[in-house]
């Protein structure tokens, strides 16, 4: 009898350890399928994004921003971005606090034209911009940095008067498809 309860629960320990074997399996098998579809989607974001900069036609919307000693702050995108449309661009951050600040949101917008555009394709795909804004009062130098396959990409901005470069990091997006509310400009 002892036998006979020890071969049964040799059998179910046994079919217990398959079937956790062809769960971990089918979880793989779909975090895989998971994988390789948000990286084909990340790809078409990359393509969308590349043709909307080529264009000069461009949104980033930034989700964090990085202070100048590497504090950071999650912000809203529709108020942190970086629009250009041509030889036009608007640079606006605005931080989620109560004073109002000089464009009305508790940050700065710095609308002006743009000059010493370029851009060029790093060795492992990455996409790299780089241009000047010139606005009334104020100016600032603009990088952009966008890995191959991605739409999330890295920007920093460095007023040309003083020394409080922010980073940022957000998605780039068609100017038609970005949803972006815009301050006060200086």
């Amino acid at each position: 009898m002892k036998r006979i309860f020890l071969i049964g629960i040799a059998l179910f320990l046994s079919l217990s350890y398959v079937a956790a074997q062809n769960v971990a399996s089918e979880r793989a098998k779909v975090k895989e399928q998971m994988r390789v579809e948000q990286a084909a989607l990340d790809s078409v974001y990359f393509e969308q994004a590349q043709k909307a900069i080529e264009a000069r036609q461009f949104v980033l919307e930034a989700d964090r921003v990085m202070f100048k000693y590497g504090t950071t702050a999650y912000v809203n995108p529709n108020t942190n971005f970086v629009a250009m449309e041509g030889d036009k661009a608007t640079v606006q951050v605005a931080f989620n606090i109560p004073v109002g600040g000089p464009n009305g949101l508790g940050g700065i917008t710095l609308d002006g034209n743009v000059t010493n555009f370029k851009q060029k394709v790093g060795k492992r795909g990455t996409l790299y911009i780089s241009f000047h804004v010139t606005g009334t009062g104020i100016s600032a130098d603009i990088d952009i940095s966008l890995p191959q396959g991605s739409s999330t990409a890295q920007l920093s901005i460095r007023p040309t008067f003083n020394s409080n470069e922010l980073q940022l990091s957000g998605h780039v997006l068609p100017l038609s498809h970005s949803n972006v509310f815009k301050g006060s400009a200086l």
